[in-house]
């Protein structure tokens, strides 16, 4: 009974690694096959057949791609959305979980009921869109960090890994004369590493990869970041028009490339936009798990 039953889990284990394993490759694959597009000349990518390995390799693509001024300032654009618009958020919120912590705080249940009813209901976008544009946000930088400056959910993983601290802490703080402001920076901030380096990434990521709301409130060509760029060169599927604004060197550089295409270009702006926030994952990875079990579990 005992070896029937080591098989058993034997053969449990090998069809778990292999189901993991065909998930993986279906998972990756598609990210691969566009990097490897754009790394493969374009004209050879149009005969079909371009899969694990380029066939014909180039770095063509990429010398367009950093030529256009236009996709290099929306990098720019982007970066500084993520790292300003994720410290904002990730400071606002917790100071407000921080906040709605104190049993002594006047309305605090009203509080956290409104909140809670903005994770189930929203106005829509036209309502939004009509408030964007009273506070004279549009076209407007801030219109990136104002919006996003309070996450309810994140709030709420916030108070509750709040509330699992000791309260030692806190009243050790004001015997010492600390009050709120100096209590939440130099004791309750530091003690958070982990569940501010997870939400820090989930909030990085989203302004990262947001492309909608800019299509909506921004017009001006210096202030739309990559994704939406990226965005309307692969609705358009026509990169003569985005390239069109390069110098004149570079454009017949372009025009004399056989080895650009279309989709060759697109595949390379897809990677340079793609990259950045991939590379970010190793560095917080340790804390997924620790940072947001403690702050969504309450003994």
């Amino acid at each position: 009974m005992r070896i029937k039953s080591s098989l058993s889990d034997k053969s449990l284990s090998i069809f778990v690694y292999i189901s993991l394993t065909v998930i993986a490759f279906f998972t990756f694959y598609p990210f691969w096959n566009a990097a490897v597009i754009s790394f493969n000349k374009g004209m050879d990518t149009a005969l079909g057949g371009v899969t694990f390995w380029p066939r014909a390799f180039t770095v063509d693509n990429y010398e367009i791609v950093f030529q256009d001024k236009r996709i290099i300032n929306g990098f720019y654009i982007s970066v500084m959305r993520t790292v300003i618009g994720t410290a904002c958020s990730i400071l606002f919120t917790a100071i407000f979980a921080y906040g709605m912590t104190k049993r002594e705080l006047i309305g605090r249940k009203f509080y956290m009921i409104a909140c809670i009813v903005t994770l189930y209901f929203s106005g829509g976008i036209i309502p939004t869109f009509l408030l964007i544009r009273g506070l004279g946000l549009m076209d407007n930088f801030l219109v990136f960090i104002i919006p996003g400056l309070i996450s309810v959910w994140n709030m709420i993983i916030f108070r509750t890994f709040f509330q699992g601290l000791p309260k030692g802490l806190e009243e050790s703080a004001q015997i010492d004369g600390c009050g709120y402001w100096a209590t939440f920076f130099r004791i309750i901030l530091p003690l958070s590493g982990p569940v501010i380096a997870t939400l820090a990434l989930f909030t990085a990521v989203g302004h990262w990869n947001d492309w909608f709301y800019p299509s909506l409130y921004i017009t001006k060509e210096k202030l739309i970041p990559i994704q939406t760029m990226l965005q309307q060169i692969l609705n358009s599927n026509i990169m003569s028009e985005q390239f069109s604004q390069l110098d004149s060197a570079s454009q017949s550089r372009l025009s004399s490339m056989k080895s650009v295409t279309s989709k060759s270009l697109s595949m390379a702006t897809m990677m340079v936009a793609t990259i950045p926030i991939i590379a970010v994952y190793p560095f917080v990875q340790k804390y997924f798990v620790k940072g947001v079990l403690v702050g969504s579990l309450k003994e």
